[in-house]
Parts: structure tokens; C-alpha cells; sequence
């Protein structure tokens, strides 16, 4: 039987901000032709607008959670070659 890992995954609230861009999916609230910015329908215009605020979201998470430590389970006692089904 496999030994649990830990995973090296790590939760931060800052991650919350991943939630943001994907408001930008709700159609009903963007299904129209009105109101127009430059000739573009609402449809096409909201859903470039929301481009930035996603970049801006995850940058901001990355630079926030870059530093955090990673908590690390056991080592991993097997290597390369323990791994290789041709070693067997």
C-alpha cells in the first residue's frame, strides 16, 4: 500500500482573488448588444475589460504567495530508477 503524501500545495486567502475572473463567466449578466464603447457590443467589450482585472488578480496573488514557505512531507526514498518499470 502507497504511504500518504503530503501535498506541496499551500492555501493562502490570497487565493480568494482567483475567484474574481471568473465572474466574468456569468452570462446573463453580459448577453446584450447595448450599450456600445467604440462600435463593440457590451458582450465583446465587458469581456475584454475583464481581461486586466485577471491578470491583475493573479499577479497579485503570485507576488503575494511567492515567499511562503512549502511544508514538505517525508523525502522521498525512492529514486529515478526505482521508478522505471524496466528496473523490475
Amino acid at each position: 500500500m502507497p504511504s500518504a503524501r503530503k501535498s506541496s500545495l499551500r492555501w493562502s486567502n490570497w487565493n480568494l482573488l482567483l475567484l474574481i475572473p471568473l465572474l466574468m463567466l456569468v452570462t446573463p449578466w453580459f448577453n446584450s448588444d447595448e450599450p456600445r464603447v467604440l462600435g463593440l457590443p457590451f458582450f465583446y467589450w465587458y469581456q475584454f475589460a475583464w481581461v486586466p482585472v485577471g491578470v491583475l488578480c493573479v499577479g497579485l496573488v503570485y507576488v503575494k504567495t511567492k515567499d511562503e514557505p512549502v511544508v514538505k512531507g517525508k523525502p522521498d526514498l525512492l529514486g529515478v530508477d526505482d521508478l522505471d518499470e524496466g528496473a523490475k
